[in-house]
């Protein structure tokens, strides 16, 4: 029998079960997920799109309102300031972690020994920071008779002031609580550090460049991929901090307002004065803000993120 006619024979044959692609094991393990997001995601979503144009209070119908929640933003000092707020906790806190973790992540990186006890020790405090146990053991710490204050007696500075019911440094404690939480940005910087070649740090040597030099020119450079990955997530993880300054402030945004992050504004309005239709709005605007951020940092990367072709 010919190639041809074998062929030709393979076409007219009936597909065999194991021919047939079969989808219907891939439906059902995606089917949950799907339904999750559609229910859980998607749904809560498109809801919030237009409690965000109605005047809503969780125990009356919604009232079509169009854009008063938008033009109200436009006076709200409140809402003003938490902005403030959470600007000055971004700008200082991003930077101050991604400086810590990185200079962790480049000391663990000259092969101490027993790295491992050190990573998972430094990682630690990114497990617990976002928790409500370290939120209050942090206000324990920084309070009038808490461990900072004590230890500033030992030094002869003898104080019982609260650093966190103080409006000149409660923002200060919580920004503190943020760098803390290091070790996922340390983490992935010690897996970036790992990936850049030994031998161009032994050609470097040779041609006797110094380890600041070495950092400047090989590290660095190689780097910033990892670095704006970090970048981008921290921004978006800070914006939406809420538990430390809600426990921290209990609930109230602290002295003279000077922990109302806009999370803790937009909780405030919508369950706390139940004007759920005005927190939808105020959602949305920090939906804006962190995608339009996260563009800008996107466009800005083109100027100083390298990628190694």
């Amino acid at each position: 029998m010919s190639v041809a006619e074998l062929q030709r024979l393979a076409r007219r044959s009936p597909r065999t079960p194991q021919a047939t692609p079969d989808n219907k094991a891939a439906l059902a393990f995606l089917g949950p997920w799907v339904l999750g997001a559609l229910a859980l995601t998607l749904g809560p979503i498109i809801a919030s799109l237009y409690l965000s144009f109605t005047d809503y209070n969780l125990l009356q119908n919604a009232n079509w309102i169009g854009l008063a929640n938008f033009e109200r933003m436009l006076t709200d000092t409140r809402l003003h300031h938490s902005l403030v707020v959470t600007f000055v906790y971004v700008l200082v806190g991003v930077p101050g972690q991604l400086l810590v973790a990185l200079a962790l992540a480049l000391l663990l990186d000259r092969g101490l020994r027993g790295r491992a006890i050190y990573r998972s020790a430094f990682y630690l405090p990114s497990l617990l920071g976002a928790s409500v146990a370290i939120a209050v053991l942090w206000r324990l710490v920084f309070g009038g008779q808490g461990l900072v204050n004590a230890m500033l007696g030992l030094v002869g500075i003898h104080t019982t002031t609260s650093w966190i019911g103080s409006p000149d440094t409660a923002l200060g404690t919580i920004i503190l609580l943020h760098i803390w939480t290091f070790g996922s940005p340390m983490v992935i910087f010690l897996a970036g550090l790992r990936q850049i070649p030994v031998e161009l740090y032994e050609a470097a040597a040779t041609d006797g460049a110094g380890p600041w030099l070495r950092f400047r020119a090989i590290t660095l450079p190689l780097l910033t991929p990892i670095i704006f990955f970090n970048l981008v997530l921290a921004i978006i993880n800070s914006f939406s901090s809420f538990t430390q300054a809600f426990i921290v402030s209990g609930g109230s945004g602290g002295p003279s307002d000077s922990l109302l992050f806009y999370t803790l504004y937009l909780y405030q309005e919508g369950f706390s004065s139940f004007r759920m239709g005005y927190a939808s709005a105020l959602a949305w605007l920090l939906v804006l803000i962190i995608g339009a951020l996260t563009a800008v940092n996107f466009w800005l990367s083109k100027y100083w993120v390298h990628y190694d072709n």
